[in-house]
């Protein structure tokens, strides 16, 4: 059984990576607006990844004979300067969600609850990929600059990810 106090945590961690998938797809669209192609396609497969991970908790929360309670998500941004504006604000959020995963952690190790903090070293490591990944894009962007061929280069190359339904395992 899971503490009501890290059951709501958790209710918590399911609508920030909910509303994760809303950012991405939000970008996704800018993207698409753009022709960006490749670059929506990214953001694409990152949604659906950020979905993943929010479903991991769900059944997480559901094996361990908790409620899950879905609550509203908030509208995501929906326009930004550039390419590089977008990956920037892709890697501040990253760095966002990588704090409310440190703080359940800092939960689970204060509850006792070592199943969940089990879950959370799983997320932990995934989060260390999510800022290594958006950082690498942003320090490429930020050389690229505002050159036309290399952001059709870099539009090419981030068309070639696939969501892989594994990653949310």
């Amino acid at each position: 059984m899971i503490s009501k106090k890290m059951e709501e945590a958790l209710n918590a961690q399911i609508n920030a990576e909910l509303f994760s998938a809303y950012v991405y797809l939000s970008m996704s669209a800018y993207f698409n607006s753009s022709d960006f192609k490749g670059f929506a396609n990214w953001m694409n497969a990152q949604a659906q990844e950020e979905v993943a991970h929010a479903m991991k908790i769900y059944n997480f929360l559901l094996d361990r004979s908790g409620q899950v309670v879905l609550a509203a998500i908030d509208g995501p941004p929906t326009e930004w300067e550039s390419p590089l504006a977008v990956f920037e604000a892709a890697y501040k959020h990253e760095q966002h969600v990588t704090s409310l995963i440190h703080n359940l952690v800092a939960l689970a190790i204060d509850e006792n609850d070592y199943a969940t903090k089990n879950l959370m070293d799983w997320f932990v490591d995934e989060q260390v990929e999510e800022e290594a990944s958006a950082s690498e894009i942003v320090e490429q962007l930020r050389l690229i600059g505002k050159d036309g061929p290399g952001l059709l280069m870099m539009d090419r190359e981030l068309a070639q990810r696939k969501f892989d339904p594994a990653a949310g395992e």
